[in-house]
């Protein structure tokens, strides 16, 4: 099986450039980070001023199945996304497999709930569908069908990978809603990696951000 992962590929700033962004209207700037900038911080997140969140970056590449990207790449405000591209990368196919199977949820039309006993068919299931989809994509190739066509016949729990950069602030939307308990588990364990990185690096900024929206 698969882990999904998150790696920090490169940050710019701290919460003393938020401080410092939101200070300049006033032709001030602060060499050192004090429990007034810790105020005024808080001030920001909660009165809506998002530029001075915006001036800090973080870079992260990220791998997960296509069926978690696919939701989280609807996130596009203060956001690029560079993904691995089958039309020219036409190596050997890695899969997600779940630990556990959840269950439909009763509630609603979406989301999950519960466990699923009878897991062993489902694992069954899925190898199944594995290997049928890796024999007949390498069939493809080999026959010279192009990457690009080929890749079509490779199920959604196909891992993929992309470079993800944005703002704080953007980050901090994707977190809010993602973290949510009502969202898919898979991008809930995405969007917890993130979290994790951003409040390492901008604590102050990531806790106003985070418990304001």
């Amino acid at each position: 099986m698969t882990s999904m992962a998150v790696a920090l590929v490169d940050h710019m700033g701290s919460d003393l450039t938020v401080v410092n962004a939101a200070r300049v209207s006033f032709g001030k700037h602060s060499d050192d980070f004090d429990k007034k900038d810790e105020k005024l911080i808080t001030y920001l997140a909660e009165h809506g001023h998002w530029s001075p969140f915006a001036h800090a970056f973080l870079q992260f590449r990220i791998k997960a199945p296509i069926f978690v990207a696919r939701q989280l790449v609807k996130h596009q405000v203060g956001l690029t996304w560079n993904e691995v591209s089958r039309r020219y990368v036409d190596d050997e196919p890695e899969f997600y497999i779940p630990k556990v199977w959840r269950g439909r949820a009763a509630s609603n039309k979406q989301g999950s709930e519960g466990v699923v006993k009878a897991a062993g068919m489902s694992n069954d299931a899925v190898a199944q569908t594995i290997v049928m989809a890796q024999k007949n994509y390498r069939k493809l190739l080999e026959e010279g069908v192009a990457p690009e066509m080929a890749r079509m016949i490779l199920p959604q729990n196909t891992m993929t990978e992309w470079y993800w950069s944005g703002s704080l602030h953007a980050f901090a939307r994707v977190c809010t809603q993602r973290l949510d308990h009502h969202t898919q588990q898979e991008t809930q364990a995405v969007a917890a990696l993130i979290h994790q990185h951003c409040e390492e690096h901008f604590p102050v900024s990531w806790a106003a951000l985070t418990t304001t929206h």
